[in-house]
């Protein structure tokens, strides 16, 4: 192969991912046409079966993905666990399949599954990873809430591998089948045990030498994800690039010792230093980051070497080939990205540069390369995690060094003097001192400069921002002059960036993706109000918890009633500014409030609000569902009702206060046959009618006789289980944008069901 075809191989490498994932009608026949075509060019050929082979992993792939016949169904799977956390009372398991089929006779067949993601609610004693277990389960395809700059559940299924989640039955009762074979990795985690550590320098020395990051605790976590370290932890090209490196170094010694006059010619360095990275990887469990740095590491000492070895940027463009052939899943995975980045702007920083001398000039040099490195990485953290840790390049510039030349070594350095208890004990006292000193420095750089959560508006200017910055200072033969003036103007970038608030008499309507429950966001020019905060999960998690950063200002906060589905996410407001709490009379939400009740309105930026319901009284004349707040909002001619869990008697009740033609009603308890009455539905006629549901649910929310109500009517129908989070802009040129961009359009018209068109107008 000759070195110029590296960049087209990782070309052909991300265009034949790109097609499995997109998966085209037709792909294979085109595939087989254009194999016969280009038989007489072998270059072509070549690239054409990269492109088979990345395509190929993603089609299988996409194939092993649970069917959606068999959601819900008890399947008896076999396998073994890959990793096993344990929440309390809960377990979250990882199974590699190797055998299921359905419970219940005459299903489809589940053979295609592959890997899982489970939730224990009453695990076994010593249940752990790697042992194999038969399991009776009840699964669902891959599925995520889907809103705007939130975490993207489902992605993060797609790029891991797993085929479905689910939960474990009780009955059949689960069964081990065979106990965890011993693994070196888990001879040195029971090692490490053994010894006499402090907790905090156990739980590193596990994450920096061996790659299990599960030793570290949430704490842990969120102090490095805090200060822009997380990097430092995660076996990587840091860790495995050392490993190399000092196995290099050692190496070459022994052959200046051995063989003085020809030691540069010695190729047996070389080659010990790769396989003591591959021992390494090995050893840390080839989990994608140390698989993605074991081929950096690789192709790099060939960089180095410089034996027929590729220049370092067609060594950049051939390490990104191997790593999407091997893992084609990977061009999805954030650390792909923040490494090859980085590694590209390490060739720009020191390509054609001498190299650094003495002590003086490689502190200058250490010094230098974090600085350019830090606004590219705070980009590119930006992008991929929605937050910028201001902290990080003063962090960086001591616990880089701190890690890399002290910390990690001095961990390796006490494994292999295991057979020495003393020696090692010596190396790892030292080491759990230097922890006390990295925890104390991320502490303290946490409460002097903690985390910034830029609103979704800002982030990507802000990041091509500080991509621009990061260039401008590391591209070779620009004058100062030009990056001087270039840092100025980038400087002035927050001052004239400006958030897109609703004009006057307009106003902005989400509906969140939060699963089976609710919560609608309103916002006018100046003020924001929220109706119901969502669900808290049976885990604990509360999805209203991920939708804003801290310190988000609600003037209102209305909770239509004390359902967990709709008052779950109250404590999440917590770390948010809340003007004042309305909730029906008699209800307990967990914080104090007014009543809501009919009659009270008020205008906000030229927008009505209004309450229908409940009435008025010293006591609640209803109870539970029916005891919701219904909110009616009127933006000029467009008008919106959200009714809560309110059943058809309080329907028919409130009908003749409703204006008509509604725009958009959020339909009645997610859509269940109790609302939506055909006397309600017939005289709103609403032209969007929007169903927060979650997907697959229990419940067969909404259910299909109100679908068909409505479809009767022309309402275009929405689901947040389908079309995720949901945004309209109500004004002149209102229109209703889904999260989520469903592949299926209209059936007999512009809506069928609710398997919405990607956008629609409000008006007909």
């Amino acid at each position: 192969m000759r070195i110029g075809w590296a960049w087209p191989l990782a070309l052909a490498a991300i265009a034949g991912t790109l097609l499995g994932y997109l998966a085209p009608p037709g792909l294979i026949e085109a595939g087989v046409l254009l194999a016969l075509g280009l038989r007489r060019h072998r270059g072509a050929l070549l690239l054409l079966l990269v492109v088979a082979v990345t395509a190929g992993q993603l089609l299988w792939r996409q194939q092993a993905e649970l069917a959606e016949g068999l959601s819900r169904q008890t399947l008896v799977v076999e396998g073994r666990l890959t990793e096993v956390r344990h929440q309390g009372a809960l377990a979250r398991l990882r199974l590699d399949v190797a055998a299921c089929v359905p419970l219940e006779a005459g299903r489809l067949p589940c053979d295609t599954l592959r890997q899982l993601r489970l939730s224990h609610y009453a695990p076994p004693d010593q249940m752990a990873a790697g042992e194999s277990w038969r399991l009776a389960v009840r699964l669902r395809p891959p599925a995520g809430l889907s809103n705007p700059s939130g975490f993207d559940y489902r992605a993060w299924l797609w790029r891991e591998g797993i085929d479905a989640t689910g939960y474990v039955r009780a009955e059949p009762v689960p069964e081990r089948l065979a106990p965890a074979a011993p693994s070196p990795r888990d001879l040195a985690l029971a090692h490490l045990a053994s010894r006499e550590l402090p907790d905090g320098a156990r739980r590193w020395l596990a994450a920096l030498t061996l790659g299990a990051s599960e030793a570290l605790t949430p704490a842990d976590w969120e102090r490095l994800n805090a200060t822009g370290t997380t990097h430092l932890v995660v076996i990587s090209g840091l860790h495995v690039g050392l490993v190399a490196g000092f196995a290099l170094l050692l190496g070459r010694g022994v052959a200046r010792l051995v063989t003085p006059r020809a030691w540069r010619l010695a190729l047996w360095p070389w080659w010990l230093a790769a396989l003591a990275t591959g021992a390494y990887a090995g050893l840390a469990g080839l989990a994608p980051p140390a698989l993605r740095a074991l081929v950096m590491a690789l192709i790099g000492l060939w960089v180095a070497s410089g034996r027929h070895a590729p220049g370092p940027w067609q060594g950049w463009w051939l390490a990104l080939a191997v790593v999407l052939l091997l893992d084609p899943l990977s061009l999805w995975r954030p650390g792909l990205w923040l490494s090859f980045l980085a590694v590209a702007l390490l060739i720009l920083i020191w390509q054609g540069r001498p190299r650094p001398w003495g002590v003086r000039g490689w502190l200058w040099a250490l010094v230098r390369t974090q600085w350019l490195l830090a606004p590219w990485m705070a980009a590119a953290v930006l992008l991929a995690f929605d937050r910028l840790a201001t902290a990080a390049p003063l962090v960086n510039l001591l616990a880089v060094p701190l890690v890399s030349l002290a910390l990690v070594p001095l961990g390796l350095l006490g494994w292999l003097l295991a057979w020495a208890p003393p020696l090692s004990g010596a190396c790892w006292w030292l080491f759990a001192e230097l922890v006390v000193a990295l925890e104390a420095l991320l502490e303290a750089s946490l409460r002097w400069l903690p985390p910034w959560y830029p609103e979704p508006w800002e982030r990507l200017p802000l990041a091509l921002g500080l991509g621009l910055l990061a260039l401008t200072w590391a591209l070779p033969g620009l004058a100062w002059g030009w990056r001087t003036l270039v840092s100025a103007w980038l400087m002035t970038l927050p001052l004239w960036l400006m958030p897109p608030a609703p004009a006057p008499g307009e106003a902005t309507l989400r509906v969140w993706d939060v699963g089976q429950g609710q919560s609608v966001e309103i916002a006018t020019a100046n003020h924001r109000l929220l109706y119901d905060a969502g669900p808290r999960f049976t885990s604990g998690y509360t999805p209203l918890a991920g939708l804003w950063p801290p310190g988000r200002r609600f003037d209102r906060v209305i909770i239509s009633h004390a359902d967990l589905d709709h008052a779950g996410g109250v404590p999440a407001l917590a770390e948010h500014r809340v003007g004042d709490w309305l909730a029906p009379r008699g209800e307990a939400i967990g914080v104090p409030f007014a009543p809501c009740q009919a009659g009270q309105a008020w205008r906000w930026d030229g927008v009505d609000f209004r309450l229908l319901w409940p009435p008025p009284g010293p006591r609640p004349a209803y109870r539970g569902n029916d005891s919701s707040c219904v909110l009616l909002v009127s933006a000029g001619e467009r008008r919106v009702l959200i009714t809560g869990d309110v059943g058809r008697e309080v329907e028919r009740r409130i009908l003749r206060q409703v204006p008509t033609p509604l725009d958009v009603l959020v339909a009645g308890h997610h859509g269940s046959r109790g609302s939506s009455g055909p006397q309600f539905v017939e005289r709103l006629r609403p032209r969007q009618v929007i169903y927060s549901a979650g997907r697959d649910n229990p419940f067969g929310h909404p259910d299909d006789e109100v679908v068909r109500r409505f479809a009767r009517q022309g309402s275009c129908q929405w689901s947040t289980a389908l079309d995720g989070a949901l945004t309209l802009r109500l004004g002149p040129e209102t229109r209703i944008a889904p999260q989520r961009r469903i592949p299926w359009a209209g059936v007999g018209g512009r809506c069928h069901g609710v398997e919405s068109p990607p956008w629609i107008g409000l008006g007909r």
